[in-house]
């Protein structure tokens, strides 16, 4: 979904977003991108029968619920580097937690880490105060320049791409347990972190004037 004509909002927070996407590589001031998805807990009825000479493959098509799961993206497409956990809930104090992993564990050397993510209501510095002592809330929230991707704009945020790509090579199937989701994570992440996959990303401000003309607003004299 892209937003509608003559956007203002819109295009100031797409250019900001593409602007911290040019800047260079720093190791002390990263681009990190955040995103979540959910993904059902699903077991099979009854047991699938392999194909064998003959007869085709019988899948049973009942299946049982058990609830839902949410995955949490982190990805640094500059350096090819991504970070899943998969978490009950997603609240603010699931997001505050996560968020002092990507500070305290992933960058602890980092100056100031630039967070690009949706706008989402549980992604505000209050989540901080929520889940942790005011010291602590405080000092997290320094670390962190927070870039957020305009309404209708989650297409700007690179994490989307990598949630895609988890999806699609690994979790899209039927899975009953949130053991076998982690070891399906964990093994997708180490995999996709050692060949250091990164995201060329191509669309500039430049482009978007052209693309995207009609969100932006006509300026009268």
């Amino acid at each position: 979904m892209i937003a509608p004509d003559k956007n203002s909002s819109f295009v100031a927070n797409m250019e900001k977003v593409l602007d911290v996407y040019k800047e260079p590589y720093n190791a002390a001031f990263p681009v990190i991108c955040i995103d979540e998805s959910p993904k059902q807990l699903i077991e099979e009825g009854k047991p699938s029968v392999a194909m064998k000479p003959g007869q085709d493959a019988r899948v049973d098509y009942e299946y049982v619920r058990h609830g839902v799961v949410n995955i949490f993206m982190a990805n640094e497409p500059l350096m090819g580097k991504r970070y899943v956990q998969v978490t009950e809930f997603k609240t603010k104090k699931d997001w505050a937690k996560f968020v002092k992993r990507i500070a305290d564990e992933w960058y602890p050397k980092a100056k100031k880490i630039k967070l690009v993510m949706d706008n989402f209501k549980t992604h505000d510095a209050s989540a901080f105060y929520e889940t942790f002592e005011p010291a602590e809330a405080k000092r997290l929230w320094d670390r962190f320049e927070f870039v957020f991707t305009p309404k209708h704009g989650s297409w700007l945020n690179m994490a989307e791409i990598e949630l895609h790509v988890l999806n699609g090579q690994c979790l899209n199937r039927q899975i009953a347990t949130v053991e076998k989701i982690n070891e399906e994570v964990d093994a997708w992440q180490a995999c996709r972190n050692n060949k250091n996959k990164k995201i060329n990303w191509q669309f500039t401000n430049k482009e978007a004037r052209v693309k995207l003309k009609k969100l932006y607003p006509s300026i009268q004299d």
